[in-house]
């Protein structure tokens, strides 16, 4: 028979793998006057589009279920496919029952995606989020405030729902109470990864981007339940932190990959933007002001945040010593420039504190894991090897 936990992840499973968001539709079309507003998925403030009224949605591309076809024709095949799959979902009409889309100064990619679909899609409402550049600039707080709250109005404008303190104080709570649920999911793969693999893991966090809510904190909470049950045996191999995966999300036969290689992920930046803060928001009573700090203070540093790179490398090591992991698997999709350019810095880091890493690149469209296994494998018996000349 089973379990609610093998109900729950099939479910999640099938929801991220669906390149035609059919729960998402039926969820709209539950009740009249819902809306859907998709962004990119590395950081949007959910909880300001949540407060005007509208489902945050994350669009992933479409990964190795679509075929790209009609958005090669508007952008060049030398980027990074998750922007070619995710104007491929557009144009294929697959992304019809959204209302709207964000796009985010994260790379240059991002940027002339948002140009793209505005010119692709001028009958849909398309906001572009500027993320403040200068974080040690007197006027970066106000000003990302201000934009906040414009983004409210704009989107409040088309669902017709005015975003008030106590709206958006509800709308955090609700989004605190999922990224508490996704840390304590996460804390049981750190100590435990035989007992959710890091597919798993990866579907629920990203389902949090896919479903209202409060649905889906439910579901996170009978996960949690049901875990602690669930039969399993530990097992030798390493422990290492994945890098470099804050956007395009791998495939997840590489993920399962992985696992089997016993190169165990307790540590990594998934789907970072649906798990920005590295803890609870300081909270006030003023919410956009919580929101701001947030961004400033609270969140994990990545490359979206131009900040001193320094301080980037730092806390990766800082993450290395925290999970007790033993190296580190830089995992970046192809063509990805931000990924890239961090690499070269995070690897200077890693060699003067004496820990091994291993880079790997991936796209959406991988068909063989073969050479990746053999890598994963071989890190794992280097790192396995030198502990041992260690103890002799």
């Amino acid at each position: 028979m089973r379990s609610v936990l093998d109900a729950h992840l099939e479910a999640a499973r099938r929801e991220v793998q669906d390149p035609e968001f059919r729960a998402l539709r039926a969820w709209k079309e539950a009740a009249p006057g819902r809306a859907c507003v998709g962004f990119f998925p590395v950081y949007a403030p959910q909880e300001v589009i949540h407060a005007a009224g509208a489902l945050p949605v994350a669009i992933y591309g479409g990964g190795d279920a679509i075929e790209v076809e009609q958005a090669d024709a508007r952008m060049q095949s030398f980027i990074c496919s998750i922007s070619r799959s995710t104007l491929e979902l557009g144009l294929s009409g697959r992304l019809g029952f959204l209302d709207g889309m964000l796009f985010s100064s994260l790379c240059d990619v991002a940027r002339n995606l948002s140009g793209v679909w505005q010119r692709n899609f001028p009958g849909m409402f398309c906001e572009y989020l500027h993320y403040p550049q200068n974080l040690h600039s007197a006027g970066a707080a106000e000003y990302y405030r201000n934009h906040l709250r414009d983004l409210a109005e704009r989107i409040a404008s088309r669902t017709g729902r005015s975003v008030t303190e106590e709206s958006l104080v509800r709308s955090l709570d609700l989004y605190e109470e999922q990224r508490r649920l996704l840390r304590r999911l996460a804390a049981v793969r750190r100590e435990e990864p035989w007992r959710l693999s890091l597919e798993e893991l990866l579907v629920l966090v990203r389902a949090a981007g896919l479903r209202d809510p409060a649905e889906h904190n439910a579901v996170l909470e009978e996960v949690l339940q049901e875990l602690p049950r669930r039969e399993g045996k530990p097992l030798d191999g390493v422990r290492v932190v994945l890098e470099g995966s804050f956007c395009e999300q791998p495939p997840l036969e590489l993920l399962r990959t992985l696992d089997d290689a016993h190169c165990f992920v307790v540590e990594s930046d998934l789907a970072r933007g649906l798990r920005w803060y590295r803890g609870p928001l300081q909270r006030s009573g003023d919410p956009w002001q919580d929101l701001v700090r947030g961004w400033f203070e609270d969140a994990e540093p990545c490359v979206a945040r131009h900040k001193d790179p320094a301080e980037r490398s730092a806390r990766l090591v800082e993450r290395v010593r925290e999970s007790g992991a033993d190296g580190v698997l830089f995992c970046i999709a192809k063509f990805c420039e931000p990924a890239f350019y961090d690499f070269v810095l995070h690897k200077r880091a890693l060699e003067a504190a004496g820990i091994p890493y291993l880079e790997v690149e991936f796209e959406e469209k991988m068909a063989t894991f073969d050479s990746l296994r053999t890598q994963a494998e071989t890190f794992v018996e280097s790192i396995l090897f030198f502990a041992e000349e260690l103890r002799a």
